[in-house]
């Protein structure tokens, strides 16, 4: 009987691990603080087996991001997640406090770092498409989800990438053979006039991504995550059972005068792993990145683009998740 149940207890890890998601998180942290809150839930998913965190992918510049990631990584006991460092070279602006900087520069009462990390030379990072190459050359055929909820820079050079000591095809072969989904945070579709932070950051490589990236891609944009606001009273009060969080660090420290904030990239991150019946995914198209940063959607029946809308209700349950989610112990 004992082994009648091992074997049973077997093959339902066996299952699980075969059901499991590959995820590369691709992200500007420390531009706005939906990056922290998205990541949070990342963390979750993984440590709960619903997905394996692949990679975090930084399109933001600077010391301060991977050092970041790294303290996050430890934090959350995930401390062996590869992170890419950024392939851009110039600086990005950030609108409001750099909490990357804020949370990683903060100390105990001994003057220690109140967060520790992992990572003992920040040098020895890749950037990220050559890590996108070698985590890609190394998956299943198709069994790869990207989650991009900043600019396009990396996943543009990737497009690019030629054959290398990880795989012999060019970065738009490797993606088309490794990669399932693309979803990304990015434009306003509701609004042609708005020429959204992620796209308008680095037009040509958005352009690029659009027109030439070879798998579905499914777009939250500008107008959902804006519907769906983080409450600050849940960053103030559900948080208790943490003397420190590095999470309602970065959020206060963004926002000094704390207040509910848009959960943008919350929303692509829960599309990709838990859909559900949270979202209503439009017909099949084509968007299209204009020189001045709008983004056109037009249906099109042989498309491979989408994009994501909701409903008031269902913007009701998917703030609701998000809450249940992210105050959760990890």
């Amino acid at each position: 009987m004992r082994k009648v149940l091992f074997f049973f207890a077997l093959l339902c890890t066996l299952i699980v691990q075969a059901q499991r998601q590959n995820v590369i998180f691709e992200t500007d942290m420390g531009n706005d603080v939906d990056d922290a809150l998205a990541i949070d839930m990342l963390y979750k998913f993984d440590r709960q087996k619903q997905i394996k965190l692949m990679a975090v992918m930084l399109n933001k510049e600077g010391e301060f991001p991977p050092r970041y990631i790294d303290l996050l990584n430890t934090w959350y006991g995930r401390k062996r997640i590869p992170i890419g460092v950024s392939g851009r070279s110039d600086k990005s602006i950030v609108a409001g406090t750099n909490y990357t900087q804020a949370v990683c520069e903060e100390t105990n009462e001994q003057g220690k770092p109140l967060y520790k990390r992992s990572i003992k030379d920040y040098s020895k990072l890749l950037p990220a498409p050559k890590l996108y190459r070698k985590l890609l050359a190394k998956a299943k055929d198709h069994s790869v989800t990207i989650v991009s909820v900043g600019f396009s820079t990396n996943l543009a050079m990737l497009l690019d990438s030629k054959a290398d000591e990880y795989s012999p095809l060019s970065g738009r072969e490797l993606v088309e053979k490794k990669v399932e989904r693309l979803v990304t945070m990015a434009g306003n579709i509701g609004n042609p006039n708005h020429h959204e932070y992620n796209v308008v950051n680095d037009i040509q490589a958005c352009q690029k991504v659009y027109r030439d990236w070879p798998t579905p891609i499914i777009t939250s944009p500008f107008e959902l995550g804006a519907q769906i606001k983080y409450p600050a009273s849940s960053i103030e009060n559900d948080f208790g059972w943490a003397p420190h969080h590095p999470i309602v660090d970065s959020y206060k420290a963004y926002l000094p005068q704390i207040e509910d904030r848009p959960t943008w990239d919350l929303t692509a991150v829960l599309y990709a792993i838990n859909p559900q019946d949270f979202f209503t995914l439009s017909a099949p198209g084509l968007i299209t990145v204009t020189d001045e940063g709008s983004t056109l959607f037009k249906p099109q029946t042989d498309g491979s683009h989408y994009y994501l809308s909701v409903t008031p209700e269902q913007a009701r349950r998917i703030l609701d998740y998000f809450v249940t989610t992210i105050t959760k112990k990890p």
